[in-house]
Order: structure tokens, then C-alpha cells, then sequence
């Protein structure tokens, strides 16, 4: 099980780069997702409004963590989920619910930096993650 760099981390180093420093950024966060099966990528975990075709599913970790796997057949939308998880990976599902992962993501300023069809689906991804995660809290 690989892990996704702490997002402080990758906000401080992120600050740093141009834009198309950022997107090779982006495309080597998404590298570093776990591979996720194929017989995972189904249509109940495709996450709905991604103009890219966009996959989450949680599974749980030992010490009852959310450990998630993802993939996109987009390599900056794969990136930006990397992204999105490295927010919430390795937590108990409680704080996962909890955590406001849209301010999180805030100083990446990703609207700016990326066209609207590569963003569109970020609000998406977080209610998934985030109902998921209250789901499996209760």
C-alpha cells in the first residue's frame, strides 16, 4: 500500500512551480495511487459529473483506516484525485466525514490553474468521498 505525500507538503512545493511545473506535479501525485483493480471500476464507483471517466472506491485498512484507491483514464484528472485523497487517505472514516476537504484544496487554487472540464467534477469527488465516509462512520 503506497502512501500520497502529506498536502502541506505538496502546497509548499506546489507554491513554488509554474503552471506546467504544477501539471507535472499533478500527473506524478496521480502515479502514486495505488493501482486499483479493473473489476472495481464499475459504475458504482465512477464518480458522476468528471468529464474524464473518474473511479473511488474505499476499502479499510488493519487499524480500521479509509484507505482509497482511485484511477482516471485522464492523467491530470488522475493527478487532481490524488489530490483530493492525499486530503483525507489513511484516516478513520469519522474525521474523512468531518474534513472540509474543498478549503483543504484552496491553496492549490485548482481553477485557476486547470480548465473547467478537468475541475468540473472536483465538488463531486469530495460529496462522494465525504458521504461515503459518514456512511461507514455510522
Amino acid at each position: 500500500m503506497s502512501s500520497l505525500p502529506d498536502l502541506t507538503d505538496l502546497q509548499t512545493e506546489y507554491e513554488f512551480l509554474d503552471s506546467e511545473d504544477r501539471y507535472r506535479l499533478l500527473i506524478d501525485l496521480g502515479r502514486k495511487l495505488d493501482p486499483m483493480p479493473d473489476a472495481l471500476k464499475t459504475d458504482a464507483t465512477r464518480v458522476r459529473g468528471c468529464s474524464a471517466s473518474v473511479w473511488v472506491y474505499p476499502t479499510t485498512t488493519d487499524d480500521s483506516r479509509l484507505h482509497w484507491l482511485a484511477d482516471s483514464n485522464a492523467a491530470i484528472t488522475k493527478g487532481v484525485v490524488a489530490l483530493v485523497l492525499a486530503a483525507v487517505q489513511d484516516k478513520e472514516a469519522a474525521e474523512v466525514a468531518a474534513t472540509d476537504i474543498a478549503a483543504a484544496l484552496e491553496p492549490f487554487d485548482l481553477t485557476r490553474e486547470l480548465s473547467s472540464n478537468r475541475t468540473q467534477g472536483v465538488p463531486n469527488m469530495i460529496a462522494l468521498v465525504r458521504e461515503t465516509a459518514a456512511r461507514m462512520a455510522a
